[in-house]
């Protein structure tokens, strides 16, 4: 199995809904004869008598199918609502929940054990699998109300930008595990090698590059005694025809398929080797609270809160080189990777711009860069000196009263509100 097939395998059990209700009912289906035998062997006595019982499981089993197409679709209407109020990107979050998955499983479980107790009830009442069909109908309630009250919290601003916040510090740890330097090796910026590359792959492809395989690609450029140039940057749109890979020295080796394996490209971004997305949802949500259609601007603050907590993760960890090396020390991979520049222009560019006559932002902005200035290391500090300083210019240009000014020359964690 080759390492594109194994990523495709692990998203696809990871990221389906449908998989567990269904084997769930496999399961039912397989395990309902051998309640039916266990039945028979210790006899219980039955309460009540056929007829009661199949009207019973009749009147279960219709509910259930109501019950579980009203459920989710009033889920499918919560998200949507959710997804304009703040960003679409929130909607894969949502199906990746573990609860949903839960609940549909034991909706689906009770679904289709009270069919087959229903389908097998006949002169004799199977009595135990009677009472597994109504107490488990009479359980979805309880998980029911579970899933609203955790969906209904979920879908909160704030919940949603802290799981956000959780996962893209989750992945800032794995993509640079070692903490900064001094001095950072500067990562790949240019497009290709000087002299040229002696072969280039296209990709026959259209979408997103949501990852490749580094190990891999190096194994790969080790044998052959090349060196791999990865054109694209994780989180990049490419379409069929654009350059995939540039091979340098020795290239020739190297057959198109196995390094066509070794890239994972798809429709939507994820975070999983781009932890530049996690700052693109934040901002989003930020952007749309600051748009004059909706004009919430305390969602951005609470938006700026997590930005703040991602920016302080970047700032103390050593930042990808975009060069990987074999245990010999020969260069063999080489590909594109943001910079601290890149991160900190994406999570206060956007945001100072929309809310640049918004006291709580320049206030939680300010707030923000003075202690990152005061608290990450001098090399990290020199550009968000600039970016206050783009503040201040903004604040100079856009407050015309002098009270307003001086408002908002002060840092505030809170926005408007807290102690200046």
């Amino acid at each position: 199995m080759t390492w594109l097939q194994r990523y495709h395998m692990s998203r696809f059990l990871r990221d389906t809904v449908w998989l567990p209700p269904l084997v769930v009912m496999a399961l039912v289906l397989l395990a309902h004869p051998l309640v039916g035998r266990l039945d028979g062997i210790l006899s219980v006595k039955a309460v009540i008598g056929p007829e009661s019982a199949r009207a019973l499981l009749a009147a279960l089993a219709s509910s259930m199918l109501t019950f579980i197409v009203f459920v989710f679709s009033i889920m499918l209407v919560a998200v949507q609502l959710a997804s304009a109020q703040l960003t679409p990107r929130i909607i894969a979050t949502f199906f990746r929940s573990g609860i949903l998955r839960i609940s549909l499983t034991v909706f689906v479980f009770a679904f289709t054990y009270t069919l087959a107790a229903l389908s097998r009830t006949e002169d004799v009442v199977p009595q135990i699998a009677v009472w597994i069909a109504s107490y488990s109908s009479a359980g979805c309630i309880g998980v029911f109300l579970y899933l609203i009250d955790a969906v209904g919290k979920s879908l909160r601003p704030v919940s949603l930008l802290t799981f956000i916040g959780n996962a893209g510090q989750a992945v800032i740890r794995e993509v640079y595990p070692r903490p900064v330097a001094a001095t950072d090796e500067a990562p790949i910026k240019v497009a290709s090698l000087p002299g040229g590359a002696s072969r280039t792959i296209k990709t026959r492809r259209t979408g997103v590059v949501l990852a490749f395989d580094v190990a891999g690609l190096v194994d790969l450029a080790r044998r052959a005694d090349s060196l791999i140039e990865f054109v694209p940057q994780v989180g990049d749109f490419v379409t069929s025809g654009d350059p995939l890979f540039r091979l340098h020295g020795g290239g020739e080796a190297l057959a198109d398929h196995p390094l066509d394996q070794s890239v994972a490209i798809g429709s939507e971004r994820t975070m999983e080797q781009d932890p530049e997305f996690a700052f693109r949802i934040i901002v989003d949500i930020a952007a749309k609270a600051l748009s004059p259609a909706i004009n919430d601007p305390t969602t951005a603050v609470l938006a700026v809160d997590q930005i703040h907590r991602l920016l302080r993760a970047v700032g103390e960890r050593q930042l990808d080189t975009g060069r990987i090396h074999d245990d010999a020390g020969r260069l063999r991979l080489l590909y594109r990777t943001p910079d601290w520049e890149d991160f900190v222009g994406l999570a206060i560019t956007e945001i100072r711009h929309f809310g640049r006559d918004s006291l709580q932002i320049v206030r939680r902005l300010r707030a923000m860069l003075e202690n990152l200035i005061d608290t990450l290391p001098p090399n990290r500090a020199a550009l968000l000196r600039t970016e206050l300083a783009l503040l201040d210019r903004g604040v100079e240009r856009d407050f015309r009263d002098p009270e307003d000014r001086v408002r908002a020359a002060s840092a505030d964690s809170l926005g408007v509100g807290g102690a200046t």
